[in-house]
């Protein structure tokens, strides 16, 4: 794979869409990029890191919906900056890796920020409640009823960010993905296999 690419992922809560992101970086030796872009457009706008986090944790709040320009964060000098600005941030950083090196993004609406950048590949990794629920619990050592309420709570709040920053499409779309898998049934190992597969045949097709 000589040419630049970058691969997005979205993925369910308890899919282990993470895991099989990294999976899939470390498979082709590249790097993958999600809390790190926080850490990047922190450098790129001279604002604290926690900005950024609590950006993305509050961007979409009910009230926020309604009336985005409302909600702000405040810099290290006091002022002002809307959350809007602060996703631009992250969005010049996902355009700027993009431009400079092969790389896994994961989440933050990559597919739709990097929607005109060539060799770009877009996956979607989904699975049965059940086998989220069970992923959860393990990994969080949370009840039931907990690891319930963080996957509903979760998968609402990504799938209302990515509407709000695609201007109304929907996060689980297959059209806006190259595949969507099912990391139950298709198993991770095989869902790397396949996404690297996916990126060389069409890398190949592009020659």
């Amino acid at each position: 794979m000589e040419k630049r690419f970058v691969i997005t992922i979205a993925r369910g809560f308890g899919s282990g869409g993470k895991e099989i992101a990294r999976l899939v970086a470390s498979k082709l030796g590249i790097n993958c990029h999600e809390h790190s872009i926080l850490t990047l457009a922190s450098g790129l706008s001279g604002l604290d890191r926690s900005h950024f986090a609590s950006a993305d944790e509050k961007l979409l709040k009910p009230s926020l919906l309604s009336s985005i320009k409302e909600t702000f964060s405040i810099d290290s000098e006091g002022r002002f900056v809307s959350n809007d600005e602060l996703f631009g941030y992250e969005a010049q950083i996902m355009k700027g890796l993009a431009a400079s090196e092969s790389c896994v993004i994961v989440g933050k609406a990559a597919d739709y920020v990097l929607r005109d950048v060539d060799n770009v590949f877009s996956f979607y990794i989904e699975a049965p409640r059940a086998y989220c629920l069970a992923n959860v619990m393990r990994k969080m050592d949370v009840t039931e009823q907990e690891a319930n309420e963080l996957i509903t709570k979760t998968d609402k709040y990504r799938a209302d960010f990515y509407k709000y920053v695609t201007k109304g499409n929907y996060w689980t779309n297959p059209v806006n993905y190259d595949l969507t898998l099912n990391s139950e049934r298709v198993g991770k190992e095989n869902c790397v296999q396949v996404i690297v597969d996916y990126v060389n045949m069409m890398l190949k097709k592009g020659e």
